[in-house]
């Protein structure tokens, strides 16, 4: 995938930079039953219909694609790769050889149509996009889409252009540096995914004008110093130095909000 700026004849497009899409399939007809209408919430609870979520309504209607995230055994051929609008990596089209059926997975960077995708727990021949358990993977390796726990759906580096790394391994537990520079200890029979996840430029895209987030279901924020005092902390003229805070008044710089016993 390349990056291909776009013609300034307006506002817009001055600075706009897009993702050459040419290498993604277009035809869905293989895989119409994975495809499910969802509700757009706007950010509101289902139970009471408040906003919990803010900045986020509107937006044009996204179909639901069902990836395949278990950890049964497979030995797969890649028929062709997509976009899908509710996630930011690729998704691939696979045709299980054994089952004879198709279904979609998380794409792997470099992983082109008419390669051959393996998931095995006894797996020892490592190749790009293969999916093992990690007592299988050599130290140093480049990894995603990892599940803690056997036969559970992935939890872990599922982002576009994510990866994260096996820096430590003993017999029972094993350690992962997560893009977050986060160091996870997990078990060392859980699942994970050889390589890198698709789209890696996908933080390089310049959307030009405020429109296509628009588009995408994200409304505009508004800073907290441009409101009444009434409406935020930081409300009035000037906050008066106070750190910066949210509007229900919890610190937003340098406060950790990480829970770590859910790590």
């Amino acid at each position: 995938m390349k990056l291909k700026s776009v013609n300034p004849i307006t506002n817009g497009s001055r600075h706009q930079l897009n993702l050459m899409k040419s290498l993604l399939s277009k035809s869905n007809t293989f895989f119409k039953k994975a495809l499910t209408p969802n509700k757009i919430l706007s950010g509101r609870s289902t139970l009471t219909g408040r906003i919990t979520v803010r900045h986020q309504g509107a937006g044009c209607k996204r179909l639901f694609r069902t990836i395949e995230e278990t950890n049964l055994n497979s030995y797969s051929l890649v028929v062709s790769t997509f976009y899908d609008p509710k996630r930011s990596a690729f998704i691939s089209l696979n045709f299980n050889i054994t089952t004879k059926m198709f279904f979609l997975k998380l794409l792997t960077e470099s992983i082109f149509p008419g390669a051959i995708i393996s998931c095995d727990k006894n797996n020892t021949d490592l190749r790009l996009g293969y999916r093992t358990v990690l007592k299988n993977i050599p130290t140093g390796s480049i990894l995603h889409s990892i599940a803690l726990k056997n036969n559970k759906k992935a939890q872990y580096i599922k982002a576009a252009g994510t990866a994260g790394q096996l820096i430590q391994k003993d017999f029972k537990m094993c350690k992962i540096k997560l893009p977050s520079s986060v160091i996870l200890t997990i078990p060392i029979d859980s699942y994970a995914t050889l390589g890198i996840v698709s789209n890696k430029l996908h933080n390089l895209v310049v959307i030009g004008k405020a429109g296509r987030n628009r588009l995408k279901g994200i409304r505009p924020s508004v800073r907290g110093i441009a409101m009444n005092p009434v409406d935020h902390p930081h409300g009035g003229r000037t906050n008066g130095g106070m750190p910066s805070v949210t509007p229900w008044g919890k610190p937003t710089r340098g406060k950790p909000t990480v829970c770590k016993k859910k790590i």
